[in-house]
């Protein structure tokens, strides 16, 4: 087993992560005993951030004590390998779906390192109390997905702060090919912040792009 990341995992091709909670799964995962120590595996196919891992991410600035604001945490999935990274650091989850919030508050009783805000990440001020993050990560299904990022960003990324996102091209425009809408969220996000790194999530996910790139 190697570390690909800080508390990030590489075994015979599965990425993995050390249960925070041993003996809980999350979404169904597979629970792995090495050395003595639970493992969760990390599903590239249930998760963007995975998926770009196990593409060949290369730049993950996501540490053991980073704090990090998540848009669009759904019911956890991707928070949840979050929160057992993020052994000294906390998750701030920002969630618009109430049903969805159900599944993730019951996540949070047992993971104390992630926040649920019930709030919509179009109005960042709703929850403007989170304060300065070290990155900002968004998974979210929407036309305005670059602006959302934007906005979020301004209102919390600390200077020299990564922002990390999975570009949903069909969420923003059927009518045009992904390689277009690619670039043009490129070009919106370029303005406000330098592209470190873009990774196709193919086969994993369809007509989607993961970018990591850092505030100037």
């Amino acid at each position: 087993m190697k570390e690909i990341f800080e508390n990030v995992f590489g075994q015979d091709g599965r990425v993995l992560t050390l249960n925070l909670v041993p003996g809980s799964k999350v979404y169904g995962e597979n629970l792995l005993k090495i050395n003595g120590k639970e493992y969760r595996a990390w599903n590239p196919k249930r998760s963007k951030l995975c998926a770009a891992i196990k593409k060949g991410l290369k730049n993950n600035p996501i540490k053991h004590n980073s704090t990090i604001l998540y848009l669009g945490a759904s019911t956890g999935t991707t928070p949840s390998h979050l929160s057992d990274i993020l052994t000294g650091g906390g998750l701030y989850a920002v969630e618009i779906s109430a049903h969805s919030m159900k599944t993730l508050l019951r996540l949070c009783e047992k993971r104390e390192n992630i926040i649920p805000i019930l709030a919509d990440a179009r109005q960042p001020q709703t929850y403007r109390e989170v304060g300065e993050v070290d990155i900002v990560y968004e998974d979210v299904a929407s036309p305005e997905q670059a602006d959302i990022l934007l906005k979020n960003c301004r209102m919390f990324l600390k200077k020299g702060g990564y922002a990390m996102i999975a570009i949903k091209s069909q969420s923003i425009d059927v009518t045009q090919s992904p390689e277009e809408t690619y670039k043009q969220v490129k070009e919106e996000l370029s303005k406000e912040l330098e592209i470190v790194e873009e990774i196709s999530l193919e086969p994993f996910e369809k007509g989607h792009l993961f970018l990591v790139l850092q505030k100037k």
